[in-house]
Parts: structure tokens; C-alpha cells; sequence
């Protein structure tokens, strides 16, 4: 179809091609470091470079288990040394994954802080988060930006 170019759809593995799979797979190698350079991605999977490179910028894996569980959190938190250390090593504790971290300089002896995390919600909930972050020696104040 003529104006249908570049516009993205979601497809179920199932119904792909093998030499598309095989494209992610390579490309998941690469971006994890299991294989050093493209070739050898290639020949991990079976595949030549030309259909990988032919590939490998117009397909690329959704996992919508990733996009539901990112939450933003945003904090305040007193200018005192090993604060945002403590948040840090609690978000770790709780199983999250950092994503982002934005620190604002402090004004009068508070800073702002914004964390986005990827979290399970089978281990713990948004809710449960804010609260064991409140907790933190230090914290001010804790709010949800998005999620729960």
C-alpha cells in the first residue's frame, strides 16, 4: 500500500518469518556483548550479514511486561551526604530496577529528586514502594508521579 511505509505494527512471533527472529536474536546478542561484533551474531544464529543488516534498524522486540511496570517517583530529600545512597540501595532492596535518576541542586536544605523504576508488581506495589521509600532516614517527601 502506498502510504503505509514506516508505520509500526505489532505481529505475533508466531506468524513471522524465522529469518526476522533470528534478526532479534542477533541483534539481543550484540547489545548484551555475548557476540563481539555483527558477524559473529550472525553466525551464532545462522544467518548471513547482508539479511541482518537489512533487518536489523525496522524490527525490534516489544515486551509489554516492561512498559507496565515503570513507575516515576519523585522525592524530596534533606542535603545530607548518604541520602540518596540510602534510597538507592532501598529501591534495590525492593527488587527494582533503576532507569532513571534526576538530582536537582539543593534549595534551602532540600533537594528534588525523580527516579523512574521498572518494578514487579507480583513482589511489590506501587504503594508498598512509596511507603518503604518514606521510611529512608532523610526523606522529606515521597510521591507517585505515574503508576498505581
Amino acid at each position: 500500500m502506498a502510504g503505509e511505509q514506516g508505520k509500526l505494527v505489532i505481529v505475533s512471533s508466531e506468524v513471522l518469518p524465522e529469518i526476522i527472529m533470528k534478526v532479534l536474536t542477533a541483534k539481543g546478542m550484540r547489545a548484551r556483548g555475548e557476540a563481539a561484533t555483527s558477524a559473529q551474531a550472525c553466525r551464532a544464529v545462522g544467518i548471513s550479514r547482508s539479511a541482518y543488516y537489512k533487518y536489523k534498524d525496522c524490527v525490534f522486540n516489544y515486551e509489554e511486561q516492561l512498559t507496565n511496570n515503570i513507575l516515576s517517583i519523585y522525592l524530596i530529600l534533606r542535603d545530607e551526604k548518604g541520602v540518596l545512597s540510602s534510597i538507592i540501595a532501598k529501591l534495590y532492596e525492593l527488587g527494582t530496577n533503576i532507569l532513571t535518576i534526576n538530582q536537582n541542586i539543593p534549595v534551602d536544605s532540600v533537594a528534588t529528586v525523580t527516579v523512574s523504576v521498572r518494578f514487579d508488581r507480583d513482589s511489590v506495589s506501587a504503594g508498598e514502594l512509596k511507603q518503604e521509600l518514606g521510611k529512608v532516614a532523610g526523606v522529606v517527601d515521597v510521591k507517585l508521579i505515574s503508576g498505581e
